[in-house]
């Protein structure tokens, strides 16, 4: 009897796990699945009707948040140059920057740039650059007036203080558009470190503008600026970038002033340095038309009346309008 317990409790046959014929068995069963596991896509539309109803829904979410009310751009036939404010806390690289995008654009170097610059960037698209001060009325003068913002962060410090103070006065004066670049990344020697901290200043940066905001990389200098093909693809960047008239900018005329020259007679200036002078200011005009007589107001000076305004013929034209 013994012998027969033995022979009913014979063990079940094991299908070989591991050696040739195993895997032969097992190409043979994966034969029709695709390289990701699962069965061939184009073979089997869908696989669960709840996880393809999902996808559909947040197709549909991702392309409605991407429709805008339209509104009505009420700039001229020729708009005017759009304002790229360099903004950053000081030896970060705001300086090197503009340099580097001049010569980008122009092929042409310039010693120090004083004031805004404009250049023509594509047919029918002009850009001024202009540097924002490490002071907070700079800052909020150029905040009223900038329509894209480059946020210049020096990657080994990290964030500062001026960084979110700028993104505060921002939101007060309806939102630009804003990108951040992060300079200094050749003061990493590990990679780790600075894929940890590209990381880190990323998901602070879309935390405090907004999910997915354009973050550029500029890793370190080339001579007296940065690389050809960071400097390249920043501009292609820039160049694609479509900017949302804010609505309080384009109810309001203003002008941002690339020159401006005083008209009062020296000889009394010198016997009277504190009279009251006669200026004439050179920019372009934006927003609505400026009216004569109107009165303006100069950030640090206060409110003043004009006496005229002249339309003078545009100092840096579109190429298309120079053949003509």
């Amino acid at each position: 009897s013994n012998m027969d317990s033995f022979t009913d409790s014979k063990k079940s046959h094991h299908a070989p796990q591991a050696g040739k014929k195993a895997r032969r068995k097992e190409e043979k069963k994966n034969a029709n699945k695709h390289e990701n596991g699962q069965p061939n896509p184009r073979a089997f539309t869908m696989y669960s009707a709840v996880r393809a109803g999902k996808e559909a829904r947040r197709r549909l979410d991702i392309s409605t948040k991407k429709h805008h009310v339209p509104m009505a751009d009420r700039s001229a036939v020729d708009p005017p140059p759009f304002i790229v404010a360099v903004v950053g806390p000081p030896k970060v690289g705001k300086t090197t920057l503009i340099k580097s995008l001049v010569k980008h654009y122009t092929k042409q170097k310039i010693a120090d740039p004083v004031g805004p610059i404009t250049i023509v960037t594509g047919k029918k698209k002009r850009l001024t650059l202009m540097e924002c001060n490490n002071d907070l009325n700079a800052m909020l003068d150029v905040a009223k007036v900038a329509d894209l913002v480059l946020m210049l962060v020096d990657a080994s410090y990290g964030f500062e203080m001026e960084t979110f103070e700028f993104l505060n006065i921002l939101q007060v004066h309806g939102f630009p558009k804003v990108m951040g670049v992060l300079t200094h990344l050749d003061m990493f020697k590990q990679n780790k470190r600075l894929t940890k901290t590209k990381k880190r200043l990323k998901d602070r940066f879309w935390t405090e503008i907004y999910q997915g905001a354009k973050l550029f990389y500029l890793s370190g200098l080339v001579g007296d600026g940065y690389h050809k093909r960071e400097i390249l693809n920043l501009s292609r960047f820039i160049s694609i970038m479509k900017f949302r008239p804010l609505v309080w900018k384009s109810t309001h005329p203003y002008i941002l002033a690339d020159r401006v020259e005083d008209l009062t007679d020296p000889e009394q200036v010198k016997r009277d340095p504190k009279m009251a002078r006669h200026l004439s200011l050179y920019g372009y005009c934006r927003g609505i038309n400026l009216k004569p007589n109107m009165k303006v107001h100069i950030p640090g000076c206060g409110d003043m009346y004009m006496k005229n305004v002249t339309y003078l013929p545009d100092p840096c034209p579109l190429p298309d309008k120079e053949k003509k």
